[in-house]
């Protein structure tokens, strides 16, 4: 769905993902459209101008809308957008926003009660304007039944390719997403893109702490050890870190092992037990808990889908 003030990176993933020709995938690919509550041409951001294939109706007869940002959280959604959407939702189509797009998937109504997310500069806004929604800062991208929503920008690209994986598998969408150039799946959350005061210079002790951290993953960290190097107690020490990284110092610790995990899963031939190992995880077992809880695959589907790629 388009419109007067079209956020063009946004649109730019949906065409990106579904509306870019894949001889090489040789599968009955995506049928792209544009609609428009307003069938004329168009002026989006930046001089874009765009003119839609068809109108509203068009949504319809469609299995999957995206509703690619929106022109400012404030600008009241029009009933017929909204009538629209929930015309196509009730018929069986699976509708996404992109960004702030969540503010007019949450004007329909079909989010009342559900877990949604946006922006996280707009996250506030929609948890005020919307309080029966759960809204949830802090996740790229969260699949509601069959409403979708995403984090900005960006996590647009990482909810389309959670699509084609839903509609294809894994294998096809780590393919689209080599051609994109970008990791097929992403791990963690907005928290680390959030404004904060991280530690840029190499004197500040985050600095050491994180670098130690990184190069020791296979070996315990107590929190009391890591404390004692930035020279903090504990308890200013999990403070500390929590406002420098977005995150706990356990938490940074499995996101880094899991990290170099996948590494060493899609680059070697390492056993998992090898691997769970020398990234810290002790066991295979717990390495599979990792990888289920925050990936939501396990250890070998993920080396087998890179490995068809190759």
């Amino acid at each position: 769905m388009v419109y007067d003030g079209l956020c063009g990176f946004e649109f730019s993933c949906a065409t990106e993902v579904f509306a870019l020709p894949r001889p090489e995938l040789d599968l009955d690919w995506y049928r792209f459209e544009t609609c428009a509550a307003k069938h004329r041409p168009l002026r989006g951001r930046f001089g874009l101008r765009i003119v839609p294939d068809a109108g509203l109706d068009r949504l319809l007869a469609a299995d999957t809308v995206i509703v690619p940002g929106w022109t400012s959280v404030e600008t009241p959604v029009p009933r017929k957008v909204v009538q629209a959407l929930c015309e196509a939702h009730s018929r069986g189509a699976r509708l996404v926003s992109i960004c702030s797009g969540a503010f007019v998937l949450a004007a329909t109504g079909l989010l009342d009660g559900q877990r949604a997310t946006t922006h996280w500069r707009y996250a506030d806004a929609l948890r005020r304007m919307y309080p029966r929604i759960e809204v949830d800062p802090d996740v790229l991208y969260i699949e509601a039944g069959r409403v979708f929503t995403s984090a900005g920008s960006a996590a647009g690209l990482d909810l389309c390719l959670h699509l084609v994986r839903l509609d294809f598998g894994s294998a096809v969408a780590n393919q689209v997403a080599r051609r994109l150039v970008i990791a097929p799946h992403r791990d963690g959350g907005q928290a680390q893109f959030v404004e904060r005061p991280v530690p840029k210079r190499s004197a500040d002790p985050f600095s050491k702490v994180l670098q130690t951290m990184h190069r020791a993953l296979g070996s315990d960290q107590p929190l009391s050890q890591l404390a004692a190097m930035a020279a903090m107690s504990q308890r200013t020490f999990m403070r500390r870190f929590k406002d420098a990284t977005g995150t706990t110092p356990a938490a940074w610790l499995v996101a880094a092992r899991l990290a170099r995990a996948r590494e060493l899963l899609e680059s070697t031939s390492l056993s998992i037990d090898h691997i769970a190992s020398e990234c810290g995880f002790g066991s295979e077992t717990t390495l599979r808990h990792h990888f289920r809880r925050r990936l939501h695959t396990t250890p070998s589907l993920y080396r087998a889908g890179f490995a068809q790629m190759k």
